[in-house]
């Protein structure tokens, strides 16, 4: 009897990515930036869609969009990869710059992505639990790094999602010693602190930054990556991307907002400020309720809270329009910095979840 064909074991049971569906009032649940693009550059954009000539393929080499990112960073174009989002290099990384069986050192916990795209590329993943105060002791990441000798180590700096990271001088001891393996530094919320080494990035001859322009920029929707590393590593990953893997729409876009350095670092600086607020407004109820929770100061655009009750606080702010990110096995809940007024809205609301239940209980 003929077989029927059937799916392979590693993706049998998979299952799609399903973000938090429905609408609701304020969303703090993606880190993603708070502000729209103001009406000046949608007034450019419409000027581009205007004149676009959408029958011809984009730009291989997405060269204006290079060329503004380059020059908004201080890099050279020539060490600069862009995809279709980070998610698109990161697939790459795990799929074309290794082999099967390579060994993959992901930090825990982290962005999930990284071991999922290397389970789909057949990687051995080594996970390195991180200490209990959620943070990496960078001379252990390297003995586990090396003792294991690891093709690729990668994380996020800052990390997503706890929003602590490493300082510049620790990422350049693990590059530097580490000198056999491949560093992913994603410094996807780097923009928010100031601890980059992506002007150094090309200086080593293994190592990977990459940036997005879904957080600090604020373009999460016209799904923009970037790599920055040596020429060597540069000509290899252009070698493997698709020729034509981003859309002509989001490269002229992404030129748009790269451009704007006065906007960029205005609602960068926006955002890190109404962070601390956010943080601030937190700690303070947190001690104004003596609350056995710990809440961690951040190094990016978000702040992680582990407490008992954040399923609970989850469930509360969804039911008043309010979505914040729940990380069920952490136990701990992840609250985006949003505009001034969507963070006082949480802040209300979070007082009134404690007052409401953790009060009443503890009576």
């Amino acid at each position: 009897m003929k077989m029927s064909y059937r799916l392979c074991d590693k993706v049998v049971e998979l299952e799609p990515y399903e973000p938090i569906s429905g609408t609701y009032k304020i969303r703090l649940d993606a880190n993603e930036s708070g502000f729209n693009l103001p009406e000046e550059i949608k007034a450019g954009i419409k000027t581009i869609v205007d004149n676009m000539s959408f029958n011809r393929y984009p730009d291989p080499t997405a060269k204006k969009l290079t060329a503004a990112f380059a020059d908004y960073y201080g890099l050279d174009p020539e060490n600069i990869t862009v995809t279709n989002g980070s998610d698109e290099m990161l697939y790459l990384l795990a799929s074309a710059m290794l082999s099967r069986g390579s060994r993959v050192v992901v930090t825990d916990p982290d962005f999930s992505m990284y071991s999922f795209y290397s389970f789909l590329s057949e990687n051995e993943i080594l996970s390195y639990k991180k200490n209990k105060d959620l943070e990496i002791e960078i001379d252990e990441l390297i003995r586990y790094v090396n003792d294991n000798k690891a093709d690729m180590v990668i994380f996020s700096n800052p990390c997503n999602p706890t929003g602590r990271g490493i300082t510049a001088e620790q990422a350049r001891k693990l590059v530097k010693e580490c000198s056999e393996t491949l560093v992913v530094l994603d410094e996807a919320y780097m923009d928010f602190w100031n601890e980059s080494i992506l002007k150094e990035a090309d200086k080593y001859n293994n190592l990977i930054v990459l940036k997005t322009a879904s957080k600090a920029v604020g373009a999460a929707g016209i799904r923009l990556g970037f790599a920055v590393s040596n020429p060597t590593i540069t000509k290899a990953l252009r070698a493997v991307k698709s020729p034509y893997n981003v859309n002509s729409l989001s490269q002229e876009i992404g030129t748009c907002i790269y451009s704007d350095k006065k906007l960029l670092e205005s609602r960068r600086d926006e955002i890190v400020k109404q962070t601390k607020v956010l943080y601030s407004g937190l700690r303070k109820i947190a001690d104004n309720y003596k609350l056995p929770i710990k809440i961690y100061e951040p190094c990016a655009n978000f702040i992680f809270v582990e407490t008992d009750n954040a399923g609970k606080i989850y469930e509360f702010m969804l039911e008043n329009s309010v979505a914040v990110r729940y990380f069920r096995n952490a136990g701990a809940i992840r609250i985006s910095c949003g505009t001034k007024e969507e963070n006082i809205e949480f802040l209300v609301l979070f007082e009134k979840y404690i007052q409401k239940n953790i009060l009443k209980t503890n009576r």
